[in-house]
Order: C-alpha cells, then sequence, then structure tokens
C-alpha cells in the first residue's frame, strides 16, 4: 500500500517494495524541453540527515536551500523552483519534466518539509529541484544521494468503535451546488460527540474535509495536508477557496489520533461547482469583518513556521542566513492568491505586531515576499530577538495567526562560532 501526506508542508509515504528488490527505472524519453537558468552558487542539501543516517520507520525531511527562492509550480519566477524528492531511484533526465510518482515526490506548493514513512530497510534519498513547469534548472540545483538505514515501520493504530446509527454530514450544502471560489462549508454530526483531537472520548471524533482525493487508508492516522483538512478544535465549519472548476468534497471523522472510526463515520462523496464572483446565501464569505476590515484568510489550524537557524538562546555571527521552516502550508510569493499559502516575515527586536492587518515593511519587519526560505542578516553584537510570522498574499496573518515563538540570540564579538547545542 503506498500513502502520500503532502504538507507544508509535510508528506507521508508508504512504500511496499522492499529496499532489496529496488530495479531503476526506464525514463521515457520525450523531446527535450527548455530549462531555466540558476546561479551557479545554488545549494540543495539535507537538514540534519546524514549519508548512513539511522532512522525511525517515520521521519521528517527538512531542506536547505541556498541562493534560489521557493515558489509554487506553475509560477514562472526567475532564479525560483520548488522541491522534490528523489526515494529509490536515479536522478530522471534533467531536460524533461519530473516523472511524478512514488519515488518522485513533488512539493509543488512550495512545502519546504517532507514527512516520510519507509518500510525497514535502505534507502536512497535525494533532493533535486525544478522550475514552475518540474523540469530541472542548468545547472541542476541538487543534493548529494545520500542512503539511509531505516527500521521497522509503524504498527497500525487501534481503531475507535462508531456507536450505531452516527453519521457526519454536509449542512446546506448537497451533490451538485455551485458555490463562490471563498465559501463557508458546514457540517454537522449525529450520534457522536465532537471533542479535540488529543482528547479521548468513548464516543468523539473530529471532523476532516477531504478536497479533490479518494478516501485514506482507514487504519491509518489521516494525513494533514491541501486534500486533507483537520478541524482538531471540533469545528463544524471551514472558510474554503478554491479556484473555477469541477471539485469533490467528503467528511470523514476521526478519533483523538486522527484514525477512523469502525466502521468509519463519512459523508457521501459529493461533487460541488466553484463560479467565481457568485456568491450564494449558504455559502458565502463576507467581504468584512464586523469591525469594517477584511476578512481574514483562513489557515488549517497544526500549520506552523518555525526556526531551522538559529535557535532560542544560541550565539550567531554578525553576518548570519536565517532558515526557517514550514509545516501543513505551503509557500508563494506576496501577490499570489493560492489556498493555504502564503509567505514569511522575519520581525526583528520589535514586539508581535497586530495579527489584523498587514504587517509593516521596516528594518524590523523584513518581508520575505518572493517566497525565500532563508535571509542573510547583519546585527551589531549584543542580545537580539527574532520572531517569524507567516501571512496571505496582502501580507496579513491567517486565521488563526502561524507564527513562531520568539526566540533570544546573542551576536558574538568578533565573529565567535556559534556554540555548539546539547
Amino acid at each position: 500500500m503506498h500513502r502520500v501526506r503532502l504538507g507544508v508542508m509535510s508528506v507521508l509515504l508508504t512504500l511496499a517494495v522492499a529496499a532489496t528488490a529496488f530495479v531503476p527505472p526506464a525514463f521515457a524519453q520525450e523531446a527535450a524541453r527548455p530549462r531555466s537558468k540558476a546561479p551557479a552558487d545554488a545549494r540543495l542539501d539535507f537538514v540534519d540527515i546524514a549519508d548512513g543516517a539511522r532512522l525511525p520507520g517515520k521521519f521528517v525531511v527538512r531542506f536547505a536551500l541556498s541562493g534560489m527562492e521557493v515558489a509554487p509550480a506553475g509560477l514562472p519566477q526567475p532564479n525560483a523552483g520548488h522541491h522534490h524528492i528523489l526515494i529509490d531511484t536515479e536522478l530522471p533526465p534533467l531536460d524533461q519534466p519530473i516523472p511524478s510518482d512514488f519515488n518522485h515526490l513533488h512539493l509543488g506548493s512550495g512545502q519546504t518539509e517532507i514527512e516520510v514513512v519507509l518500510p525497514a530497510g535502505r534507502h536512497t534519498l535525494q533532493l533535486l529541484f525544478a522550475d514552475h513547469d518540474h523540469v530541472p534548472h542548468d545547472p541542476p540545483v541538487m543534493s548529494r544521494r545520500i542512503t539511509v538505514e531505516v527500521g521497522e515501520e509503524p504498527q497500525e493504530q487501534a481503531r475507535v468503535a462508531a456507536a450505531p446509527g452516527a453519521r457526519v454530514f454536509f449542512v446546506d450544502l448537497v451533490d451538485g451546488a455551485t458555490i463562490p471560489t471563498r465559501s463557508i462549508i458546514r457540517f454537522g454530526a449525529e450520534g457522536v460527540a465532537l471533542s479535540p483531537a488529543g482528547t479521548k472520548h468513548p464516543n468523539g471524533g473530529h471532523h476532516h474535509l477531504l478536497i479533490n482525493t479518494a478516501l485514506p487508508p482507514l487504519d491509518h492516522e489521516i494525513p494533514s495536508d491541501f486534500n486533507h483538512v483537520h478541524f482538531g478544535r471540533g469545528q463544524t465549519e471551514a472558510e474554503i477557496t478554491l479556484p473555477p472548476g469541477e471539485h469533490t468534497l467528503q467528511l470523514l471523522l476521526g478519533d483523538h489520533d486522527h484514525v477512523p472510526h469502525d466502521p468509519p463515520l463519512m459523508s457521501p462523496r459529493i461533487r460541488v461547482r466553484v463560479v467565481e464572483g457568485e456568491q450564494l446565501a449558504s455559502a458565502a464569505q463576507p467581504a468584512t469583518r464586523p469591525d469594517g476590515k477584511p476578512a481574514l484568510t483562513p489557515a488549517p489550524p497544526d500549520a506552523a513556521v518555525y526556526f531551522i537557524y538559529p535557535r532560542d538562546g544560541d550565539v550567531i555571527f554578525p553576518n548570519s542566513t536565517v532558515r526557517f521552516g514550514l509545516r501543513n502550508m505551503g509557500v508563494a510569493p506576496a501577490g499570489v492568491a493560492k489556498p493555504n499559502t502564503g509567505h514569511h516575515h522575519l520581525i526583528i527586536n520589535a514586539p508581535t505586531p497586530p495579527l489584523d492587518e498587514a504587517i509593516p515593511a521596516d528594518l524590523n519587519h523584513i518581508h520575505l515576499g518572493g517566497g525565500q526560505t532563508e535571509r542573510r542578516i547583519t546585527l551589531p553584537r549584543g542580545e537580539h530577538t527574532l520572531q517569524l510570522i507567516f501571512t496571505d498574499e496582502n501580507h496579513v496573518p491567517h486565521d488563526p495567526p502561524i507564527l513562531s515563538e520568539r526566540i533570544r540570540v546573542t551576536v558574538a564579538p568578533g565573529g565567535k562560532r556559534p556554540e555548539k547545542r546539547r
């Protein structure tokens, strides 16, 4: 069984092939495609995973990219692209689009990490950057190919029994409905208590909305990504933004560990037609909040932004590169409106700004509007505070807001090397 978890985000993959049975794929040759230029000094590598590492069955792969920026697939931008991870396979042809299968994982929404589950045994991993058409750059921006040893894969999780007659359903939304691009989807439940994720309840659970996807495996944790939206606080409605066209929606209840019940509690899968600008009384998003300000862009409740380097308490150089990661969301440049995406802001020596309006742009509030996942900064010697805030295309924080803790760093005199963390 194969399983892919795309996110912020994070991606969950289960490969049912044994490592000892790997055979390099035969790539179908197509006409060569034009390749986007890459700076000669662009670099891509793994963070915290070394060649020969021993890893658990489930692990997170994070990427360190320098000299280029991250942008979603389909969005042409100079010196930018998106990540791919190659698992148990050789490099594909570098003048053609990278294949999309279980050995070639695309992070086309601009994700900066991937969560992987692999069977026990030896596996190879390699990172490969590509442009808006999934074609590697010239010269190619890629990591070295490493080999890792994976321990036993995780055991299947026990499923909570569902009460007889329990059900979940959409409220005021039927198969074949027409909805606007920004809609509030409401859902209900009968015969089951709504309880937050992480809170055990003998007859409880919380909703998950499946968008344009088939049912996931029912004996595992439901993925958390753009196609599987979790409502772990027990919410009964959600604002979603979908492009015009045909889409499918389905509800699936999960227990405290996000595992479907036995038997599963799910709605029928329905089809909706999304029309730009059309307003429906049953599913329309107000253009403004009660205070007259524009409505905030929704975010998954489990989205998170964090520092990869530095960490709280680190001693750093006066000139240092700050690297940051994102979970359960994707990166998109400022001005580009895509569901569940946004861009970073680095707050230096300043309090958290208001979270319901555009973040200021000055020396203390640095906008990474190109979709960057790192920033080189220069600070005077002494103590400083850093904080990350993720915002929508208009530089306004999401709802709920996605921000890191404020960390403290010390700039060492004379370029002292950073202290090792224990």
